[in-house]
């Protein structure tokens, strides 16, 4: 049997805007109990972006940046690497390998964001593949 992305992502989206602090980034994840925040497309950044709490740690604690005066596009990935919500859960976990990522949002046929997976939607498809 073959699972698709679909079947394990998220569709729960969070957004933030490029031109917030880093600060109100953190708020907004640690009330929704996420680890990683879309950035919304807008004039001066025209693709969206992402942080994930590993930004934090690099960009902000490690080189002991303000987070209340850094902007989230000062420290966003942008543009964003995606997987279709069709692809085959297995593809998914190569390409998240490839890429060094544990967070990647989910798209649909026409390119329109949908879901997010996460390395921890994977230890939860791995418990129930197990059953």
């Amino acid at each position: 049997m073959q699972h698709k992305v679909k079947d394990w992502m998220v569709n729960l989206l969070v957004f933030i805007e490029p031109e917030a602090t880093v600060l109100e980034a953190l708020n907004l994840m640690r009330r929704r109990y996420i680890h990683s925040i879309l950035v919304s497309k807008s004039v001066t950044s025209p693709e969206y972006g992402i942080i994930t709490s590993t930004d934090i740690c690099d960009k902000i604690i490690a080189e002991q940046r303000n987070p209340a005066t850094t902007k989230v596009a000062e420290i966003m990935n942008s543009p964003i690497l995606t997987i279709s919500q069709d692809k085959n859960l297995i593809d998914c976990v190569k390409l998240m390998k490839k890429h060094n990522v544990h967070h990647m949002p989910v798209v649909d046929e026409k390119g329109e964001l949908v879901g997010f997976i996460s390395a921890t939607d994977f230890m939860v498809a791995a418990e129930q593949l197990a059953k």
